[in-house]
């Protein structure tokens, strides 16, 4: 189909449509749910035996939900603004009906009862569930080839890794196969992903979407959040997702906000930190990374952003924290299963759960009494400006069979502070590397300001054409 949605774009690749294109394109009936639905379909049958996208994919119950839409449409009756929008869940958040594996073994046949808060969000909002994607298991085991489903790879070059842990929701945005997907963030779980696929990952301020029905990690550092391919859908995807859930413990009430007030507002006048140390110093990034950055920086300053640099805590202090919070969270989730069925994870997952069994309640108390500390100076760095301008990764994506190669680049990131402090932070496209693979920057606000964020990620996008960037396939 050759139509035209209204906003200049040819809908000839469908799969390349964006949730707000695609929208536009049911209202002026140039596009009906289901033939996009088919389309996607179709893509997923082509390239996901290469990519390991998808874990579980609900297809008959997909297209059901699509001709109910598509009549709905017909009747002049839209549930909502996502009316109609397929969108793919990390498989760690429960789909009523579908099992909920976590990409492990030990969790193989637990089928979830109900919808997590953010899927039954989605449903009511309009959206169409298409399966549940690739995760590392638990949402921390890393890219291993020990476990029930093989790991996503990336569509820029499937030799390599799509980051993770939310693996097949980075993967399947890059590679078309749907608009918009739900991952979570306990250490950069969604911004990894979206530095290593060229997409757009936010991790919100901590509470502001209900983790109820998503199997923790660590209680106090997980979030859920949107991966797009543009800033707009992220806004749009935020927009439904966001809301005070009184049964979620680190839920937290916020001011109702409509996203995408301001998106085109552009920067004049926002006053950006860059956090330079973080790859200047504490760790030093890949050369085509550090002047990427360079690149993002002078061209919010010609778009009239007032630059300054900003000192924060070092990536070791915030990773040695982060460390401790988590591990000790997470073994408190996982001793029962660690000691009576360890050879049911795989061994990357069991090593890195193993090291909460040998932390002390001193160290994770003194872990949180330094976290404090550090929200309290990043606090003070965002009185004096408006949003953060960082690293997200330090390096472009490795092989993924270079195990060794992987194990030394993962954590060379900074996107552990923001889990730390809590506040929102999004990572996009910076560029593209000599090698063709995605390079990265990150821009983190105020608690619940992440209406600024995503302004100054809007800028960057609409200047720099990141929206339309896409893996070679």
């Amino acid at each position: 189909m050759a139509a035209d949605d209204g906003g200049g774009y040819a809908v000839t690749d469908l799969h390349w449509l964006t949730a707000s294109e695609a929208v536009r394109a049911f209202a002026a009936k140039r596009l009906s749910p289901v033939e996009l639905l088919r389309a996607l379909h179709a893509r997923i049958d082509a390239l996901d035996p290469a990519l390991n996208v998808f874990i579980r994919r609900d297809d008959e119950a997909a297209m059901a939900a699509a001709k109910v839409a598509e009549a709905e449409i017909a009747a002049g009756r839209i549930r909502g603004p996502l009316h109609g929008v397929p969108v793919g869940i990390k498989d760690i958040i429960d789909v009523a009906g579908l099992p909920t594996t976590c990409h492990s073994r030990v969790l193989l046949d637990n089928h979830a009862q109900a919808d997590a808060v953010c899927v039954a969000k989605l449903r009511q909002a309009g959206a169409i569930v298409m399966g549940k994607l690739s995760t590392h298991e638990f949402a921390i085991g890393g890219p291993s080839f020990d476990l029930p489903f093989p790991p996503a790879r990336n569509p820029w070059n499937r030799d390599h890794h799509p980051g993770g842990s939310s693996s097949g929701s980075g993967a399947g945005l890059a590679a078309g196969f749907f608009p918009l997907a739900l991952g979570s963030d306990t250490g950069g779980s969604i911004r990894n992903p979206a530095s290593a696929c060229g997409i757009v990952g936010f991790k919100p301020t901590y509470g502001l979407v209900s983790r109820r029905g998503v199997f923790a990690l660590a209680f106090t550092l997980d979030h859920v959040g949107p991966m797009t391919r543009s800033v707009a859908d992220n806004a749009l995807l935020l927009d439904t997702l966001a809301g005070h859930d009184p049964a979620d413990p680190g839920s937290r009430p916020a001011p109702k906000r409509y996203y995408a007030a301001g998106l085109e507002r552009g920067v004049r006048g926002l006053r950006i930190g860059f956090v330079r140390h973080f790859h200047e110093a504490d760790l030093i990034a890949d050369p085509e990374v550090a002047a990427a950055l360079e690149t993002v920086a002078k061209t919010l300053a010609a778009e009239g952003a007032i630059l300054t640099d900003v000192t924060l805590p070092t990536l070791s202090e915030f990773a040695a924290v982060n460390r401790i919070i988590l591990n000790s969270e997470a073994w408190s989730i996982h001793a029962p299963w660690l000691r009576g069925q360890p050879g049911n994870y795989g061994k990357l997952g069991r090593q890195r759960l193993m090291a909460g069994a040998f932390l002390q309640a001193g160290d994770y108390v003194n872990a949180q009494r330094r976290r404090a500390q550090m929200i309290a100076t990043v606090e003070a760095a965002l009185r004096e400006v408006d949003v953060l301008l960082c690293a997200s990764s330090m390096d472009p994506a490795s092989r993924i069979e270079d195990a060794e190669t992987t194990a030394r680049t993962y954590p060379r990131q900074a996107r552990t502070p923001f889990n730390v402090t809590g506040h929102p932070a999004i990572a996009m496209l910076a560029g593209v590397a000599t090698n063709g693979l995605p390079l990265s920057v990150q821009f983190a606000g105020r608690y619940f300001d992440e209406t600024s964020v995503l302004r100054v990620a809007r800028a960057w996008e609409r200047a720099a054409g990141t929206d339309r960037q896409h893996p070679p396939l």
